[in-house]
């Protein structure tokens, strides 16, 4: 394996790989561009969940029919979990405590927030695009003194 390229003395791919813990092949890789019809599933998926986000897939799935689109269940199932969505509906065991799972409490209770930048909030959300999805991160700070 070449340490450095000959031209300019930057480390060759194969060094970049290897300093990285990468394999030198997921280097060279280029992601499949979605293809129109599958992003037209995706967009008509999002509208369907909008209006009714109760729906699950086999309902969404009958949605898709009306309209003319053939997929099965199985295709709108693998969508609706890379667009990170599913139905509202009560999962099992919701009430019950999961003993390994640590509780945090809430930092913020009786903290009064006098400074700039004190504290801050973070949301993120997915933004449909027309050739494809983003993630939006927000981080919210509070800009102005408060005064109490």
């Amino acid at each position: 394996m070449h340490i450095t390229n000959s031209e300019d003395g930057s480390p060759s791919i194969g060094r970049q790989a290897e300093l990285l813990g990468i394999s030198r092949a997921s280097v060279y890789y280029q992601p499949r561009p979605v293809d129109s019809f599958t992003l037209k599933v995706m967009n008509r998926i999002d509208e369907i969940y909008t209006k009714c986000p109760f729906y699950g897939v086999r309902q969404i799935t009958n949605h898709l029919h009306e309209d003319g689109y053939l997929v099965n269940h199985k295709k709108v199932h693998r969508l609706m979990q890379e667009m990170g969505i599913q139905g509202l509906i009560p999962k099992r065991n919701l009430s019950r405590n999961d003993k390994e799972h640590l509780k945090y409490p809430y930092l913020l209770r009786n903290v009064p927030i006098t400074k700039v930048n004190h504290v801050w909030g973070t949301d993120i959300t997915y933004i449909r695009m027309r050739y494809g999805f983003l993630y939006l991160t927000v981080y919210l700070g509070n800009m102005k003194k408060l005064t109490s």
